[in-house]
């Protein structure tokens, strides 16, 4: 997801009490900078102030930022020495969502003992991600005639 120029998270909404990992192409980077530092806090008083080193990749620096329940996550980037990158003396500011409460079943809401928190998200990912394996590891089998089917033999 974009979010600004030059800046991207590995999700479509920053959600409280999660982790991010946010990808950063602009300025310093373009200028092949060595090191990047992302400093960073929440709240409109920048509560809790960190300083992260980026990680250098092909695709820019990377860093993961866990997120806490504060209204919006604010930060800017540097060099470690005097260049800033800090969207022209205003820094970068999103806004931080709460998790949805209509995520969360309750009880025996799926009708298999489920345990209170489990998200509606995470049964059915988990029920795709099976379908998605069956699919790719017995359907190539069946197109190419090379699928045997097991078959005891009494003797």
């Amino acid at each position: 997801m974009e979010l600004t120029k030059n800046i991207f998270f590995n999700t479509d909404k920053l959600v409280a009490n999660t982790t991010v990992k946010i990808s950063y192409t602009g300025k310093l980077f373009q200028e092949d900078a060595k090191e990047v530092f992302i400093h960073y806090g929440f709240g409109p008083d920048w509560n809790n102030v960190a300083d992260v080193k980026m990680e250098k990749t092909e695709l820019g620096f990377q860093a993961e930022i866990t997120l806490d329940d504060s209204p919006s996550f604010n930060f800017c980037f540097n060099d470690g020495g005097d260049s800033w990158d800090n969207n022209d003396n205003q820094n970068y500011s999103f806004i931080i969502e709460e998790l949805p409460t209509s995520l969360i079943l309750q009880g025996d809401e799926l009708g298999l003992d489920a345990k209170p928190g489990l998200r509606k998200a995470y049964i059915w990912s988990k029920k795709i991600r099976l379908a998605v394996y069956k699919i790719i590891t017995y359907l190539p089998k069946l197109i190419s005639g090379n699928y045997k089917r097991k078959i005891n033999n009494e003797d």
